[in-house]
């Protein structure tokens, strides 16, 4: 048996037969490089492709690793999968990064190693590599960076990175505040986590979009979505209805 883990990553699944095969292996591998004992926790929510079948076949082709899965019955939301993975998760150090590896999982060491100097938080800050199919991905997520920093008062320069590790006793007490289940859950920790004083190291990390793969993204629809969650929280951090 696997020995108790000091590490857990979480893989939030809905829809990613495209990626899931290859972007396991590059997670194992880079673990396995790490060199502590690590659980992986992929929980499905409720995808429509053949992502359940992928991943009993790599939880039954690795039975030397510590590799479980949690299969909504219903749709629940990005944030709602990740925060079940969380609670799930056994290890000190827990974490979680987007299973398309946009951002490599090469950064995971440099995360860990982040908490295990001190810090309660440590996220990836996207450098984006310079693709002009990406721009309108990166004016996006610089605009929202910004009025994040403007409207919420933080100081982070990418709450909505799909790619963060946390020390877990200090990770429950956030979790347990967050109210949305969706995308907006990465905005609502960040600035949660902030307000309950957890220290938040952001490390930089190369961000390549990738294009062989069916993106979610709705560009100005998803914009203004944002933006009403953006005001909606300030009002609610404010004590306003």
């Amino acid at each position: 048996m696997p020995p108790e883990p000091q590490l857990s990553v979480v893989i939030a699944c809905y829809n990613e037969e495209e990626t899931l095969a290859a972007s396991f292996e590059e997670i194992r591998e880079t673990l396995l490089h790490l060199g502590r004992p690590f659980e992986i926790v992929f929980v499905d929510d409720v995808s429509r492709d053949r992502t359940r079948a992928i991943l009993s076949q790599l939880v039954a082709s690795h039975p030397d690793l510590d590799l479980r899965a949690i299969l909504h019955d219903v749709n629940k939301g990005r944030g709602a999968t990740v925060t079940d993975g969380f609670r799930a998760a056994r290890g000190s150090i827990v974490g979680y990064l987007d299973v398309d590896l946009e951002v490599r999982a090469w950064y995971i060491p440099a995360l860990v190693r982040a908490i295990e100097m001190g810090a309660d938080v440590a996220t990836v800050r996207r450098i984006y590599a310079l693709q002009l199919r990406s721009l309108d991905r990166y004016l996006m997520s610089r605009g929202y960076s910004f009025l994040v920093r403007r409207l919420l008062g933080v100081p982070f320069h990418d709450t909505e990175t799909g790619y963060k590790f946390f020390r877990r006793e200090r990770l429950l007490p956030v979790l347990d505040a967050i109210r949305d289940p969706g995308w907006f859950w990465d905005t609502e920790f960040m600035v949660r986590a902030a307000r309950h004083g957890l220290r938040v190291d952001e490390i930089p990390g190369a961000y390549v979009r990738r294009f062989d793969k069916t993106s979610t993204v709705r560009g100005l629809q998803d914009s203004l979505r944002y933006f009403g969650k953006l005001l909606a929280f300030r009002r609610k951090l404010r004590g306003r209805p």
